[in-house]
């Protein structure tokens, strides 16, 4: 157990989100960044994932079919993040990404990891990162974590993915 008492293999199962037109989002999720539908609750609701996971993404309409993008004062999602295994692996879902005509918003490297950053039709921000290894993670002289916000090597992540691709 962690000191905070949450034992520490515990993880993000899944991101649930309210969307405005279910097609047009599944066809986003599954065309931008190649998540697989895996079930569908007609008109109302879907779910999708990438290696056969029951769902990493559920995406509903149940209180927001045709509703407007929330108003960037206001609180809720700020964005939700997708960890990639490899930087290989980053840089083939960001070529995908790219490939599919969607800008990036932005791109930044902190230190323990490389982060691209897009937001969805529906307004939702997504981050796209791998974390290097947890040896390589910057500390300060006293061994405390160091997380920074720097410019991010895109054609490096780039040709990183084209090389294993």
């Amino acid at each position: 157990m962690s000191a905070g008492g949450v034992d520490p293999g515990m993880v993000v199962g899944h991101v649930h989100l309210k969307v405005s037109d279910l097609n047009r989002s599944v066809d986003w999720y599954g065309r931008v960044l190649g998540l697989d539908l895996t079930s569908r609750l007609g008109d109302e609701a879907a779910f999708m994932s990438a290696g056969g996971y029951h769902h990493h993404l559920g995406l509903n309409t149940w209180h927001s079919r045709g509703g407007p993008p929330p108003a960037p004062n206001a609180t809720g999602l700020f964005h939700f993040a997708l960890l990639f295994p490899t930087r290989a692996a980053l840089g083939k879902a960001v070529h995908r990404v790219l490939e599919s005509g969607v800008d990036l918003d932005g791109a930044a490297d902190h230190g323990v990891s490389e982060a691209v950053y897009l937001h969805d039709p529906d307004g939702n921000g997504i981050e796209l990162y791998w974390d290097r290894p947890q040896n390589e993670w910057p500390t300060d002289s006293e061994g405390g974590l160091v997380i920074y916000t720097e410019p991010l090597d895109l054609g490096a992540v780039l040709a990183t993915g084209a090389e294993e691709g």
